[in-house]
């Protein structure tokens, strides 16, 4: 999959906007309910584990916090599609992945929609504001 072609497409069917770096890495600003927008980072990389290339997609939810209750969070995560809660660089961040072979547009939309919105609900209910 051609990560950049797909990313700029579905930026501007979304009235989102686009944002390269590399062939692997891209970030896609998706609007969001509200007139909010979330950034969501799109990465491909060599999972160790089973030998393949996987396409991830993650966004940010907020710094980490001692009050934050992370077995609520936890639990939620069983409601997603395809979602999972991660901490990374001291942030709470929304993560959703999938081998890259075999996975198509429509999905990746999907994936794409779900990280953005659950971010960006999170976002709202645990720090109050639009950050990220």
């Amino acid at each position: 999959m051609d990560l950049t072609a797909f990313m700029k497409r579905y930026a501007e069917e979304i009235r989102g906007q686009y944002i390269e770096y590399t062939q692997t890495l891209s970030v896609i600003i998706i609007p969001v309910s509200g007139n909010r927008f979330q950034t969501v980072m799109g990465t491909i990389k060599q999972s160790s584990l089973y030998n393949r290339k996987v396409i991830i997609f993650t966004s940010k939810v907020c710094p980490l916090k001692n009050d934050i209750d992370y077995k609520m969070l936890l639990e939620q995560t069983a409601y997603f599609n395809y979602c999972r809660f991660m901490i990374a660089e001291n942030y709470l961040q929304v993560e959703a992945v999938s081998s890259l072979a075999g996975v198509d547009e429509g999905d990746i939309k999907e994936m794409l929609q779900e990280v953005a919105n659950i971010a960006d609900q999170y976002e709202m209910k645990l720090s109050g504001t639009d950050v990220h």
